[in-house]
């Protein structure tokens, strides 16, 4: 009797510390070694090739692309913004658009007015000083497990939005660990 209680107790114990891994990969991201992590790039390569969807340009007319931004903070940057344009930029080569590379201070991408995001000033001046027939924006947004990204082809003459696609990823380790570095 007295064996087949500590072997219940070990039994639910084993079923109570499984049960609450579960609980731990949900609400802190999935820790292995890489399986189940969302490959970013594939991600990234996808969104582009929607937002081209919806867009008639032409590959001899430069296109620009702006760091993404957290949609709280418009001001600052972090490595996650970074990385996803640097790879949309170079989806958009391998699709064969121009991408002119054009690095601009952070701060001066995106401002707010009266509740719209729009193209700064330089960001304007610098697309035309280009001839960009667009510029490729984006805003994100960090939830406990999914992070929100918006993306916006926009015509640097007027701030016309010629194109947009929106998606989501799930927030593991790995995305975790691109917001917060700077």
């Amino acid at each position: 009797m007295r064996a087949r209680r500590h072997l219940l107790r070990a039994a639910l114990a084993g079923l109570a510390a499984f049960g609450l891994q579960g609980c731990a990969s949900y609400y802190y991201g999935d820790r292995t070694t890489g399986a189940g992590r969302t490959d970013l790039i594939e991600a990234n390569e996808r969104a582009v090739d929607a937002l081209l969807l919806g867009a008639a340009l032409d590959p001899g007319q430069p296109v620009l692309v702006a760091t993404l931004v957290n949609v709280d903070r418009l001001d600052e940057s972090s490595r996650l913004g970074r990385i996803f344009s640097e790879q949309m930029a170079g989806r958009m080569a391998q699709r064969g658009l121009r991408v002119t590379e054009v690095k601009l201070r952070e701060d001066l991408v995106l401002h707010r007015e009266q509740g719209a995001l729009l193209l700064s000033r330089e960001l304007r001046e610098v697309s035309q000083a280009q001839s960009a027939q667009a510029v490729v924006v984006g805003t994100y947004a960090v939830s406990a497990s999914v992070l929100y990204i918006s993306l916006k082809l926009v015509n640097p003459v007027g701030n016309q939005v010629v194109a947009a696609h929106n998606y989501a990823l799930p927030v593991d380790e790995n995305v975790r660990s691109l917001l917060f570095a700077r």
